[in-house]
């Protein structure tokens, strides 16, 4: 069961500093750990696509793993993702928008013989270890969306080489664009000039150093409490406002939390 403190901040920090204790927990869930080990003894079994998406519960252990568990029911698109030539640019999933389903047809490139060769995929410890990480993310996303987000996106920071990898990815450009306050309708604009935009508020190259991912992410957790999270239930703000004449402090409190300048 996911702990949830009311504050996207106070839960963020929580669980970024005890990930290793509340992966375990996951995994010693009894529902969890059968599904795991039904995924580890059967995976090496499936040898072709169809087998793959063939086989319910392996398949949709899989989209759980990689957060495509909507997308679970739509076998024959998800065929033509995992059946896609990932060194052709104008194949089919090169062309979709979401990254998430071109990380997917990699982790599972071994079982399509076009890409076998050319692309190394998942280990089942991997594919295990995202389903973890993202069956946390989605519990705590039922009550606070901020977790959700800030947690993903620490988890993918490493793995993001260009600003078009954050706006290919609807969680990650969410952070940024929470953190940068990007306008509603930067879509659209062109997207190379969305990648202007986005190198010009963030240096990718950041990504890859674990405080500085940790800073701007407390930044976004701050500015989500801030934006989405009332006094009401959110504890850290409500110690600013036990009375009306202690309402300005918290004003300006969240206000030097949210205006600590990122890299600086």
């Amino acid at each position: 069961m996911a702990i949830d403190f009311g504050s996207t901040f106070a839960t963020y920090n929580y669980y970024q500093k005890n990930s290793a204790m509340a992966l375990k927990t996951k995994a010693a869930e009894p529902i969890v750990k059968n599904d795991i080990a039904y995924f580890r003894a059967n995976i090496t079994k499936v040898k072709t696509v169809d087998e793959f998406v063939g086989n319910y519960r392996l398949f949709n252990f899989a989209m759980n793993a990689f957060g495509l568990s909507e997308m679970a029911n739509a076998k024959a698109y998800m065929k033509k993702v995992l059946n896609s030539d990932l060194s052709d640019s104008s194949s089919f999933v090169n062309k979709l928008a979401d990254d998430k389903f071109k990380v997917f047809a990699r982790a599972f490139s071994n079982l399509n013989p076009t890409n076998a060769l050319t692309t190394v995929p998942a280990t089942a410890d991997d594919v295990v270890g995202y389903y973890l990480n993202q069956s946390i993310e989605t519990e705590l996303g039922q009550t606070d969306q901020g977790v959700q987000l800030a947690l993903y996106f620490k988890r993918n920071a490493a793995t993001i080489k260009s600003a078009y990898s954050i706006l290919g990815d609807p969680a990650l450009y969410k952070v940024v664009k929470t953190v940068f306050n990007l306008p509603d309708n930067m879509g659209k604009v062109d997207i190379a000039q969305q990648k202007r935009i986005v190198d010009a508020k963030l240096n990718v190259n950041d990504l890859q150093d674990p405080a500085k991912v940790n800073k701007l992410l407390q930044r976004f957790a701050a500015i989500w409490d801030a934006t989405n999270n009332t006094a009401a239930n959110n504890p850290i703000l409500t110690l600013f406002n036990t009375s009306s004449s202690r309402s300005s402090v918290s004003s300006g409190a969240a206000s030097s939390i949210i205006g600590l300048k990122y890299g600086g």
